[in-house]
């Protein structure tokens, strides 16, 4: 039973942690069309990857806890690969385009 209430508790602080990075600040309303929501989506992931090597500096330094870094290390690689899809879709849409008799 101490194992369950160690994993919600741990579970509890780390959902803590994602809501205190995300400043009210940045969540803003929807983009208006798809180029607005590829750059939004873009400029995110430049932003979740410069705050991970900051987190990474950190715990290299011993100034932030282990699973701080490991999370932000995370969302960075979630990031990364949520903008390599748009981008192979885009890029398969295009060629889907480019290939159909006129």
């Amino acid at each position: 039973m101490n194992n369950i209430s160690s994993a919600l508790n741990a579970y509890q602080q780390a959902l803590g942690r994602i809501g205190a990075q995300t400043p009210a600040a940045e969540k803003t309303a929807a983009p208006q069309g798809f180029q607005d929501m590829v750059e939004e989506a873009v400029e995110n992931a430049v932003d979740i990857s410069k705050k991970s090597e900051a987190m990474t500096l950190s715990g290299m330094t011993g100034k932030a806890d282990i699973q701080d870094v490991v999370l932000a290390v995370s969302n960075a690689e979630i990031a990364l690969e949520t903008v390599v899809a748009v981008r192979d879709t885009a890029i398969k849409a295009y060629k889907e385009i480019m290939s159909m008799p006129i």
